[in-house]
């Protein structure tokens, strides 16, 4: 079994010259998972956006693209970042003759990795892309005048409103931050809770969202650690959370888990 003293992260490793799929470094999910009260099912998945892609043409001319990887939330095994970075990187000095021949490499060695088949897409005609950034949608809690004295995860911090009107809205933060638990560092992003059930106290949603800010934990974890707290709070009809964490190495990584099945927009927030 892997564990994270092996893992490339936080090390000072070469950066290879040639292809190299051993350089992926999974991590079981079922270990973090074990410590979370989970709801009996949920959908989801971990998507991340590539924008350092590049290899060479048969001819030798460097070839780059904007890619989107897609891993199943029932994977059992999410994939380390900074191995993910090497191994793309491996493809650099490598020849294809086309987009789609690399795609088909990708596709095999991550889904290897992570034990389910991952989805990828490269688009290499950049001139078409029009990402426009934009806000997450919903109702942004980060201008609530409260106190904050927390700076672990804590479940206790989030309470239902009073009243048992079901509701069903859309809350925003920008003010995720929680950090790697290799090397300390910073990971920022903004968070989307969408719900119909027990309406939750807003002033509380945001203390707990801000309570991960001393939190070391991978993103898909913190994610999920959201997700099953609010469930055990509110007991919804339904519920969807999703990060969308700030790039890092030409990559960020946006999970999002779900108690039914819903098609996630390809947006990009500012800072992203």
């Amino acid at each position: 079994m892997t564990t994270l003293s092996n893992a490339p992260l936080g090390r000072d490793v070469d950066y290879p010259r040639s292809y190299d799929p051993t350089l992926l470094f999974p991590i079981e999910r079922e270990t973090n998972r074990r410590s979370l009260q989970r709801p009996a099912h949920w959908y989801g998945a971990d998507i991340w956006n590539g924008y350092e892609i590049s290899w060479l043409n048969p001819r030798g001319l460097p070839r780059v693209a904007v890619a989107r990887f897609t891993i199943p939330a029932d994977s059992p095994r999410l994939i380390e970042s900074k191995s993910f970075k090497l191994y793309l990187n491996s493809h650099n000095e490598e020849r294809y003759a086309s987009a789609d021949d690399l795609a088909a490499i990708l596709r095999t060695d991550l889904s290897r990795a992570a034990g389910a088949e991952v989805q990828v897409h490269l688009e290499t005609d950049l001139a078409r892309l029009e990402s426009v950034c934009r806000p997450l949608p919903g109702l942004c809690l980060d201008d609530l005048d409260i106190e904050i004295d927390r700076y672990e995860p804590d479940a206790t911090l989030l309470r239902r409103d009073s009243g048992s009107a079901v509701v069903t809205e859309t809350l925003v933060s920008n003010l995720l931050k929680s950090n790697c638990p290799v090397t300390g560092q910073p990971d920022w992003g903004s968070v989307q809770v969408r719900y119909t059930g027990p309406g939750i106290n807003h002033a509380s949603l945001l203390r707990y969202v801000v309570s991960f800010r001393r939190h070391t934990e991978f993103h898909e974890h913190c994610v999920e650690r959201m997700y099953c707290d609010l469930w055990q709070v509110l007991s919804p009809q339904s519920l969807f959370v999703m990060a969308r964490y700030t790039r890092r190495g030409g990559l960020d990584i946006n999970p999002w888990r779900s108690s039914h099945p819903v098609q996630v927009d390809d947006l990009r927030t500012v800072r992203q």
